[in-house]
């Protein structure tokens, strides 16, 4: 069973946690919330804010590197429900340790692509192969296998309480990802892109370390009880969950629901912020007004996310899917109608309250409906189509705005793909609750 002692890491080492006068779920709960913030700067918005800098350092056009970013970020994703199995054998401290340990090394690769290229002769043949390796191993390691591990890890800690832990998780992450491009870009300004990418490693190679040390895979292998019981007042025994095979999990409707509306607002919400400037431009808002975006849609999400994830513990997942669906709909007619104050509110409301829910769905669709053993294997399948799918947005959004000259194509084909999931979710058995 994923989480149990795979004698890689004893559970008692360096510390037993059953001596500590606190449920050790919380200190859990912590590296959980940092594992995610860590892979920040290698999700979409934090990978921009280095974008013009490696363009200038490997004399690449924008194009080649969008092109670069699009091929390691595809590549990456073909590879996650293997890094899912490698979860599921091996366990959520040694994941996130290894993938911690593996994105420094990564970061220090990324530093000295210009150094390599020259060394290959220059050119770009040699700058693009190079970064898109960085992109690789940078998209696999950080976004994908260091945040659905740093997910899953939290799950199996929690059972009653878990969206409500979940969503208090989400609510540290969305400010994360508010000022996670300040705080990159203030790297870089007072010491160099490539300095602010050594200092990064720095952080990821202390998060390993510190990681392997203090993270449990689950509560059963360290001889505690699940939500902070005592032996003495053990939680009441629920029938016995079965868990799915990922063979069995892909032949559910629900597994193709969950993952195509997670995939849908990975290419949709990617796509946007890849691109934010310029779509406000075309609705003749300025620059200032784009990344301001940002703040509202984040208050909206956490407040969403913290009322969603405690009402979702009690109750089953359906109605949160169909209101998430709901939402990104009214906030893709917002979209479309940016021009106007009325297209901007219905657009920050639409993905604030959607993106909230997507942080509820995602921490509890599949361990509700599919189990614990494959956890990591079911989940790194989604995270693979997720990832596929937020590299296809910016490029499907530029194509569209190639040949039309408008966002609008690309728009409109995200509205028809969001009405026809909507309709797809109202065909898919509500699950049952914690």
């Amino acid at each position: 069973m994923q989480g149990s002692d795979t004698g890689i890491v004893s559970p008692r080492w360096p510390f037993d946690i059953r001596r500590l006068p606190f449920y050790y779920g919380w200190v859990i709960w912590l590296f959980s919330t940092a594992g995610i913030i860590f892979s920040i700067p290698w999700q979409t918005m934090g990978m921009a804010v280095f974008t013009d800098h490696l363009i200038e350092a490997l004399g690449l056009s924008r194009t080649q590197l969008s092109l670069a970013y699009l091929v390691g970020t595809v590549g990456s994703s073909l590879f996650l429900t293997s890094a899912g199995r490698w979860y599921d054998r091996l366990g959520g401290r040694v994941m996130v340790a290894l993938a911690s340990a593996l994105l420094a090394l990564m970061l220090v690769y990324i530093a000295a692509t210009d150094s390599l290229a020259a060394r290959f002769g220059g050119g770009v043949l040699a700058s693009f192969t190079l970064i898109t390796l960085g992109y690789f191993g940078v998209r696999f390691l950080g976004q994908g296998v260091l945040t659905s591990a740093s997910r899953n890890l939290l799950l199996v800690w929690f059972e009653k309480r878990r969206g409500l832990v979940s969503s208090a998780r989400g609510t540290f992450v969305s400010f994360g990802f508010a000022v996670a491009p300040l705080v990159l870009a203030w790297l870089i300004a007072n010491g160099g892109w490539r300095e602010a990418l050594w200092e990064l490693a720095l952080c990821c190679l202390g998060f390993a370390v510190i990681a392997l040390l203090l993270l449990r895979d689950n509560p059963e292998s360290c001889g505690v009880l699940i939500d902070g019981h005592s032996h003495d007042n053990p939680p009441p025994k629920p029938a016995m969950q079965a868990s799915a095979t990922l063979q069995e999990a892909v032949r559910t409707r629900v597994f193709w629901l969950t993952s195509l509306s997670l995939s849908m607002h990975s290419l949709f919400a990617t796509a946007v912020t890849f691109h934010i400037v310029s779509i406000f431009a075309a609705a003749g808002r300025s620059q200032t007004e784009a990344f301001a975006y940002f703040l509202p849609v984040a208050v909206v999400s956490t407040t969403s996310n913290l009322l969603c994830g405690w009402l979702a513990d009690s109750r089953s997942l359906k109605p949160f899917m169909l209101v998430m669906l709901a939402s990104f709909l009214a906030g893709a007619v917002g979209l479309l109608y940016l021009a106007h104050n009325w297209g901007y509110a219905l657009l920050v409301a639409g993905f604030g309250v959607g993106g909230g829910l997507w942080s509820v769905t995602s921490n509890l669709a599949f361990i509700r409906n599919f189990g614990p053993l494959h956890l990591g294997e079911i989940t790194g399948l989604c995270t693979s189509i997720m990832v596929f799918a937020s590299a296809i947005g910016p490029a499907l959004f530029s194509l569209g705005l190639d040949l039309s000259g408008s966002y609008a194509a690309p728009q409109w084909l995200c509205i028809a793909m969001l009405i026809g999931l909507l309709a797809f979710a109202l065909t898919v058995p509500q699950d049952k609750p914690a």
